[in-house]
């Protein structure tokens, strides 16, 4: 079938970040800007050849799309997962990674052909400066507006997170999204109109876009093996198949360093480890 790529405009996209930037810290509530834009603006997926997967420049973790799961649209995702440990991997430079679930953003279908434009997502940041310091954060983010930080929650490696983003009425586009440490009993909530084409959705681990005079995916860290669980869209059990994994790749050879496991037994979960080619389920 040979590469297929998918490429949203740099420059339009950066942008819709400086535009919205103003609108939506207007809703933030309790979150402000991130002095590291996540934006997730550029997202390119070409189909791989290990097990299927499909390959990207910036995510790893699974991806689920309206064509692949035959016409049904995504008005609601949750899923449960582990802080990973970030450590430095190359001593003096600064390195980021984020851990995540959204709706949009992703393959509309199998073979990565059709992406979407639009992701409301929330997370956790897991970063190491230049002088080794890890940092760990949480956020939520629309695009094309900035990722909003949430001071509410403090993050620490191992914490347990649970997120869900739902829609308040089908077709409604407007979102509620809420994200908890149950490690330390603490939970973000806030709604939003955001309009969106419902057509993927995922549970992902990223190198987030940097947005300054160094502009351009971040370089990925160590991270400690994590794991996503308790996986749903439409209030159902995700049903996650291998099919679905998105490999994180890096230099002209595409080599793999961020693979997702298969799913586990009950295809709701998996694990991801970073600098790594293979991993073993949960």
């Amino acid at each position: 079938m040979g590469f297929r790529r998918m490429i949203r405009p740099v420059l339009t996209a950066l942008a819709g970040l400086v535009a919205c930037l103003v609108l939506v810290a207007g809703t933030a509530g309790a979150a402000s800007a991130l002095p590291r834009a996540h934006g997730h603006v550029v997202h390119i997926v070409k189909p791989g050849a290990q097990a299927n997967a499909s390959k990207s420049s910036n995510w790893f973790g699974y991806n689920q799309g309206t064509l692949e799961q035959g016409g049904t649209l995504f008005h609601s995702i949750a899923g449960d997962w582990r802080v990973p440990k970030a450590t430095q991997h190359v001593r003096g430079r600064a390195e980021a990674s984020s851990t995540w679930i959204g709706i949009g953003g992703g393959c509309v279908d199998a073979g990565c052909n059709v992406g979407d434009a639009t992701l409301v997502q929330t997370g956790t940041e897991q970063d190491v400066s230049k002088s080794g310091k890890a940092s760990y954060s949480a956020w939520w983010e629309v695009l094309p507006g900035p990722a909003l930080t949430i001071s509410k929650l403090r993050i620490r490696p191992r914490d347990h997170m649970r997120a869900h983003i739902t829609e308040t009425v089908k077709n409604s586009n407007v979102w509620r999204i809420k994200l908890r440490n149950l490690t330390r009993n603490q939970t973000f909530k806030t709604k939003i109109p955001y309009t969106s084409t419902h057509a993927t959705a995922e549970w992902i681990q990223e190198t987030p876009v940097i947005i300054g005079a160094n502009a351009g995916f971040a370089d990925l860290p160590n991270l400690s093996r994590n794991t996503f669980d308790r996986a749903r869209v439409n209030g159902r059990a995700a049903g996650l198949k291998s099919s679905e994994r998105v490999l994180l790749t890096s230099g002209k050879n595409d080599k793999v360093i961020g693979t997702p496991s298969a799913p586990d037994r009950q295809h709701d979960g998996f694990a991801l480890c970073s600098w790594a080619t293979k991993c073993p389920a949960p």
